[in-house]
């Protein structure tokens, strides 16, 4: 245990030091295999045994779906779409900002992909109205996280394969939770916008919506299609996210003509770095996990947890209150890949629902983003809007609020995530 708490010392050492989380993970891991004289090729086979998995090829194609849609114009088609539904209301756009996550969340399955693509979009949209930029930021930042609980979901897929759950399950699973956390955005955008008396965007109109309605058809039938054909069974994951590619391929290129060579060159491109540095990252933290199990981590934590408590309640709280620690400093995909060894047998040994506990983590790590040091999302947002890192992070300090109470209400109450896996593939 005290090689445990060096390597766990010199990689928290190299994230201060500003080293990206890949490297920090893979020198912590090196570290261990000289301390012990184990040859360096078993880890290269481990960190290769950690990306081969075919679940995980769905990963590159739900980002270039998502490329695809950025550089296509479809997410301008699902803002207009939304703005003709719900932008009547008062503080109409920062509805329209939830309800377009909502619907790009079953297309694309990426916070980050989110924030950079439908983000720029809103922003614009609701500083051209009148609205406060750190608030437009806010309301970008947190109704991005919706995006990997609404199925498709990039973090439920690494959950799924690591934690060998079904995906098409997890999926099922997350449907209820995200459109809880519209709900309470909603409810939050509500009751700043009643405050600061934001204006409506517009008054409703059937002619407006039918025209919006028209154009968007075709991007709205995308999760119809991705969802239901994972979930009816039709085809896996990975088959439905190739799907998506070549769905969105046809609407660019044949039906809106919004898509060139140039366009699709530069969206695989834009995938092939994301890719890159998604599986560079959940090499690493295999090999880190590695080391964890080779050290009996998992055991130990386990016998901690269990000598606390052995409530189901108290020790799924203390895991929550360990990963929303670990969301401050570590990027999703790696923190999901480091945790779930380390968690999820004390979850199983009190008789925690694995399927539950993947939608309770992810969404927890998902507040992670909108939380500095690390924070993705803030980066982006603060990128795309040219607004101060620091604004951004006040600007969206209320949202964390609801986005908590959702957690804490699934944690409570694991029937809202497990009802619907439960009556679609039964118990």
């Amino acid at each position: 245990m005290i090689e445990l708490g060096l390597i766990f010392l010199f990689f928290l050492g190299l994230l201060v030091a500003g080293a990206p989380v890949h490297i920090a993970l893979g020198l912590s891991s090196l570290m261990f295999f000289l301390a012990e004289g184990l040859p360096s090729v078993a880890g290269v086979h481990t960190m290769i045994n950690g990306i081969n998995s075919f679940p995980l090829i769905a990963v590159p194609f739900f980002i270039f779906a998502g490329q695809l849609m950025n550089v296509a114009g479809v997410t301008d088609r699902i803002f207009a779409f939304a703005r003709s539904v719900i932008g009547w209301a008062p503080g109409g756009l920062s509805y329209v900002n939830i309800g377009s996550s909502v619907i790009f969340a079953g297309m694309s399955g990426a916070a980050v992909a989110d924030a950079g693509g439908l983000g720029a979009v809103e922003i614009k949209a609701m500083k051209d109205a009148g609205y406060d930029t750190g608030f437009a930021v806010g309301v970008s930042a947190a109704s991005s996280t919706i995006g990997p609980i609404i199925p498709p979901s990039l973090p439920l897929i690494i959950y799924g394969v690591i934690a060998e759950v079904s995906i098409g399950q997890l999926f099922a699973a997350g449907l209820v939770p995200g459109l809880l956390m519209a709900l309470a955005l909603m409810i939050m955008v509500y009751w700043i916008a009643k405050r600061r008396d934001y204006p409506r965007d517009q008054g409703f109109s059937w002619a407006v919506f039918r025209r919006a309605a028209r154009e968007a058809i075709l991007p709205l039938m995308a999760p119809a299609i991705i969802v239901g054909g994972i979930v009816t069974g039709i085809f896996t994951p990975t088959e439905a996210a190739i799907a998506a590619v070549v769905y969105i391929l046809i609407i660019g290129v044949v039906v809106y003509r919004t898509l060139n060579w140039a366009r699709i060159v530069r969206a695989a491109a834009d995938t092939v770095e994301t890719t890159s540095a998604v599986m560079m990252i959940v090499a690493s933290a295999a090999l880190f996990a590695w080391v964890l199990t080779a050290n009996q981590a998992a055991e130990g934590m386990t016998v901690v947890l269990l000598a606390m408590t052995e409530n189901p309640l108290l020790v799924l709280l203390a895991i929550m209150l360990i990963v929303f620690v670990v969301g401050f400093f570590m990027e999703t995909i790696a923190a999901i890949t480091i945790l779930v060894p380390l968690v999820l047998p004390v979850a199983l040994s009190v008789g925690i629902d694995p399927v539950h506990l993947g939608i309770v983590l992810v969404l927890n790590l998902m507040i992670g983003l909108l939380t500095p040091p690390v924070g993705m999302v803030l980066y982006v947002l603060a990128k795309v809007s040219r607004t101060p890192f620091e604004v951004c992070v006040k600007a969206t300090l209320p949202f964390l609020i609801p986005l908590v109470g959702v957690l804490l209400l699934l944690v409570l109450f694991p029937e809202l995530a497990l009802w619907l896996p439960r009556s679609v593939y039964g118990e």
